[in-house]
């Protein structure tokens, strides 16, 4: 200390203001209530739609017998939309954390080729006949099999080291998904107008083709897939900062990736052999769920996703059965929408 200087007391000294730090799965305490916020608003809404479903037309009272007896027979559009909404949703999120890409979908493992080849080749093979044919549990049990033996097979390739070997899968399921493709498109070719015509009705995604006697094995499937991929929330966030980070934190890379594209294949198969192929939707969910979570934890994306599909499933297949009086469109329409936000997001990021 210099000659002369004052002395500062203790007291005079004031400390610089802390910055207040945030941990956690969101940046803020704003944040986390604006998802809560849009969470239960979307749920909602969705809510409002489903029972909309239930009640709009119902020329029974409210509450009555007749009014629940009606509701029951249109139940079976409520629980496929939600089995679809949870299978698309909730599958596409985790399929894109593994894969390290926000643009592929589960539809690049050839799920809805392989939907279209088997509903061709029925119809090919049996006439009219092939169609009522594939309408029965058996059928369905065979159908997911197949397409869970179909992804069983391409995930061997990432039984390999290198991060190569998932570029390898995705390739892979490109090719084939072409190749019944381009089968079932020669098929088609062959068929009658009339068989044409009953062949295309199934070829598009809708819950009309759902059958409420799939539901006792199609519920137990999304349940547990669903329940196991949210388990496996924590890993999926080790997952998404890559392979070498989530090898030097200890996560078995490999055999996490397997697991949860064996989880996966089994809900994108449920849903398309429940309702039929869905190309976009998923895509779609999942793209509007990053966007309104705003946070990488999959804990609280997965219910976002899940209930973005239910709020616009539901919504669309109100408002157009109900306002427009189009419920043949309702697929039509939301591939479409998906198709344009898929473009929309590849001119954005300027690549794949």
């Amino acid at each position: 200390m210099r000659y002369g200087s004052p002395v500062q007391s203790p007291s005079a000294v004031v400390p610089a203001p802390s910055s207040r730090r945030h941990t956690g799965a969101f940046t803020s305490p704003s944040s986390a209530r604006r998802y809560w916020v849009l969470l239960t608003v979307i749920v909602a809404v969705g809510s409002a739609c489903a029972f909309g479903l239930l009640a709009y037309g119902n020329p029974m009272p409210v509450g009555s017998e007749g009014f629940w007896l009606i509701a029951q027979r249109r139940m079976k559009a409520v629980i496929a939309i939600i089995l679809v909404a949870a299978c698309q949703g909730i599958a596409t999120v985790a399929f894109q954390t593994v894969t390290n890409n926000r643009i592929v979908t589960p539809s690049i493992l050839g799920f809805e080729s392989l939907y279209r080849a088997i509903h061709t080749t029925m119809v090919f093979a049996f006439g009219a006949a092939g169609i009522i044919a594939t309408q029965n549990t058996q059928s369905f049990l065979l159908q997911l099999l197949v397409m869970v033996g179909l992804s069983l097979v391409l995930y061997s390739w990432l039984l390999g080291n290198g991060a190569r070997n998932m570029h390898a899968m995705l390739l892979v399921g490109i090719v084939i998904g072409g190749g019944l493709g381009s089968l079932s498109t020669f098929m088609q070719r062959l068929l009658t107008p009339s068989e044409f015509d009953l062949l295309t009705a199934r070829l598009f995604g809708s819950v009309s083709n759902a059958n409420a006697a799939y539901f006792p094995v199609a519920i137990p499937l999304v349940a547990v897939g669903t329940a196991a991929l949210y388990v496996l929330s924590r890993r999926l966030n080790v997952l998404a900062l890559g392979r070498e980070a989530a090898t030097n934190l200890g996560v078995n890379y490999r055999w996490t990736a397997i697991g949860v594209l064996v989880l996966v294949s089994i809900l994108m198969a449920t849903s398309t052999a429940l309702v039929g192929p869905m190309t976009f939707f998923g895509f779609l969910v999942a793209t509007l769920a990053y966007q309104f979570s705003a946070t990488h934890d999959h804990r609280f994306i997965f219910p976002m996703a899940f209930a973005l599909g239910f709020a616009v499933l539901s919504g669309a297949y109100f408002v157009l059965n109900h306002v427009f009086y189009a419920q043949g469109v309702v697929g039509v329409i939301i591939e479409l929408v998906g198709g344009l936000t898929f473009l929309i997001v590849i001119l954005r990021k300027g690549r794949l």
